[in-house]
């Protein structure tokens, strides 16, 4: 009956409860979305790359690597000598190996270069591979693929012609204009890295830095890689995707204790844990911001609550004098505001859930976020669990406000 009487006072003052009530909704969802993603988000970023278990390259600090192999992001300290690819290339325990070179760049956008390995086993997301939106992969030296943002920027489609410039700045001075490339396909969004870069094939790399002289032989001859002037000496750094991830450990500390060249072979999983703790600082100030907005929302339902008291003296007189005690007017109150919040607080849960699930593959194609849209979990749970309290607590001023006003008062 309580409930009931509840439900039926809130109709009755039905345009500030609605005010207070999305309020609440608005500060709810946006607790719940902050939430949603600050828990899922980093599941994202450490799958930036997938299936990748060892990251190969010179000497530098784990972060250094993971940063300009994965991320674009910095310059090596040094490369790894193509025969050391090789070799791990040939590696028994090794199921393929996925070559990256850089160094140079177009308009600011890194260039890689890579080989056919690169579109086969290169993963992102949930195990996703990479897909073409058009074109093929790279087949002659001077062909290049490009990624979605590349082709978006700047308004590139299949079979336009790019210079690529030396260094990784977004102005240079050092063009290749001598060694063209010819785009021959554009992959799909990815939300990584791979979107804002350009793929060429590392006999590509070579042939654009050969003098004019010896650059005329590789024109004539555009399709045959195995000509010595465009054989690498060395590569930025190599993926590894192993046959066993047992042999992990084993294979990390052979290739760190290598006495042919100096590598250093890296967990990305782990690199990727401490690269993330980098950036709690980011995870608490959302958190903040949000518990902030869901303050204020409670502040407004608990100053609705007490400027409707005013208002409600006939109606808390007629409780009285019907028999209720003040303890059922102090209820009352507080059963008011719990209607409003959990009301607020369903509602939000599902707004969450279909905005999640509407925008999930935006997301995915444009930030790397690969968030499910289920949040009817356990940590929704505690967090609905919290605003009840929060309301329950922001309510007792203006209960205790009605409970110790006397009958006669508001007679």
């Amino acid at each position: 009956m309580l409930l009931s009487f509840a439900v039926s006072s809130l109709r009755s003052r039905a345009k500030s409860v609605l005010l207070t009530f999305l309020s609440l909704l608005i500060s709810i969802s946006v607790l719940l979305s902050v939430e949603l993603i600050r828990l899922q988000a980093e599941a994202s970023f450490n799958r930036t790359v997938s299936g990748v278990d060892l990251i190969v390259g010179a000497p530098s600090g784990q972060m250094n690597l993971m940063l300009y192999s994965i991320f674009r992001m910095g310059s090596p300290t040094n490369n790894v000598e193509y025969d050391s690819f090789e070799m791990l290339e040939n590696n028994e325990q090794v199921s393929w190996a996925i070559p990256v070179a850089l160094g140079d760049s177009h308009h600011g956008y890194r260039v890689l270069g890579t080989n056919q390995t690169y579109f086969e086993h290169y993963k992102y997301g949930n195990k996703q591979h990479l897909a073409f939106a058009d074109g093929e992969p790279f087949k002659g030296i001077f062909d290049t693929v490009i990624g979605a943002d590349v082709a978006k920027k700047l308004a590139y489609k299949v079979g336009d012609k790019i210079v690529i410039a030396h260094g990784t700045g977004a102005v240079s001075f050092t063009n290749h204009d001598q060694s063209p490339f010819t785009i021959t396909g554009i992959l799909a969004p990815t939300g990584t890295p791979v979107d804002k870069t350009v793929h060429v094939s590392l006999a590509g790399i070579e042939a654009m830095h050969l003098a004019p002289s010896q650059l005329k032989d590789i024109l004539a001859n555009p399709d045959n890689f195995s000509n010595p002037l465009v054989q690498p000496d060395s590569v930025t750094a190599v993926l590894l995707g192993l046959k066993s991830k047992f042999a992990t450990f084993t294979l990390q500390r052979a290739l760190n204790n290598y006495e042919d060249d100096r590598l250093m072979a890296i967990l990305p999983g782990v690199a990727m844990a401490e690269l993330w703790k980098m950036m709690g600082t980011v995870e608490n100030i959302l958190r903040v911001i949000s518990v902030l907005i869901l303050v204020s929302s409670l502040f407004g339902l608990s100053t609705m609550l007490l400027a409707s008291m005013q208002q409600r003296e006939k109606e808390i007189a007629v409780l009285r004098i019907l028999g209720a005690g003040a303890g059922v007017v102090f209820l009352l109150i507080l059963t008011e505001a719990i209607v409003i919040a959990v009301s607020a607080s369903v509602v939000s849960l599902g707004l969450v859930t279909s905005i999640f699930a509407g925008a999930k593959g935006w997301l995915a194609s444009e930030y790397g976020l690969f968030l499910s849209a289920n949040v009817f979990n356990t940590h929704s749970a505690m967090v609905i669990g919290a605003v009840v309290v929060a309301t329950l607590i922001t309510s007792l001023l203006p209960a205790i406000d009605a409970y110790r006003s006397a009958i006669h008062s508001r007679l």
